[in-house]
C-alpha cells in the first residue's frame, strides 16, 4: 500500500515538472529570451512555437484533471 502512494507521489512530481518546465520554455520563447537559430526561423518561428507549448501545457493539465476528477 505505501510503495502504491509512494510511487503516485513520484508520477506527480515528474508530471508537475514537466508542466513547469513546458510552461518556463514557451513562455521563454514567446518573450524572446530562448529563441531558434535563423536557419530554422528564428524570432517569428520561435514565437509561435512558443504558444504552440503553452496552449499544448494548458490542455494537457485540463485533460489530466477531467480524468482525475472522473
Amino acid at each position: 500500500m505505501a510503495k502504491k502512494t509512494i510511487n503516485k507521489l513520484v508520477s506527480f512530481i515528474a508530471w508537475l515538472v514537466g508542466v513547469i518546465v513546458a510552461l518556463s520554455i514557451g513562455f521563454a520563447m514567446t518573450t524572446k529570451t530562448l529563441g531558434l537559430p535563423a536557419w530554422l526561423g528564428g524570432t517569428t518561428v520561435s514565437v509561435i512555437a512558443g504558444w504552440v507549448i503553452i496552449i499544448a501545457t494548458i490542455l494537457g493539465v485540463i485533460m489530466a484533471i477531467i480524468k482525475a476528477i472522473s
